[in-house]
């Protein structure tokens, strides 16, 4: 092995145990499980923006169920991004734009999750619309504090 191949191996290693520890030592502190709750109750609302949204675009505008899904995410990640920037994650001081992008790619990755969920439910299990709704999003909820806390507002 040579020596520069050392090196990156060693990199790796550490970015893996730093984030692994970072974790670890994060469990260790309240002011992480008052972020968590504080996720919570933002992803609550967004989570009702969403239904609500996904329901009147489903229900009084007719729009297909799929289209009703995107339209559902863009409100809900639009209220989300602004309650976790100044409230959950007090981030205010960070480059919004940045922040934005960030979140937007956690939200999509989250959304991705959704999307396919949502279809199985419908498709395959035949389940209506707004409950595979409510069971999708909350399943893709997890990654979404995750890759927010650890990437999106750093901290």
């Amino acid at each position: 092995m040579t020596p520069g191949t050392l090196a990156r191996v060693t990199d790796a290693a550490r970015v893996r145990t730093s984030r692994r520890d970072r974790v670890r030592d994060g469990l260790r502190h309240a002011h992480n499980w008052w972020q968590l709750a504080r996720f919570t109750a933002v992803g609550a609302s967004g989570y009702a923006v969403n239904l609500l949204t996904f329901t009147v675009c489903v229900h009084l505008l007719g729009v297909d169920y799929r289209l009703a899904a995107v339209a559902a995410f863009l409100v809900a990640v639009t209220n989300n991004f602004w309650w976790n920037r100044h409230w959950t994650f007090d981030a205010g001081e960070g480059h919004a734009g940045r922040q934005a992008v960030r979140f937007l790619i956690v939200s999509v990755a989250a959304f991705v999750v959704n999307l396919v969920l949502l279809e199985v439910l419908v498709s395959a299990a035949g389940l209506a619309e707004v409950p595979a709704q409510a069971i999708a999003v909350a399943a893709a909820t997890p990654c979404n504090f995750i890759g927010n806390k650890l990437w999106t507002f750093d901290g």
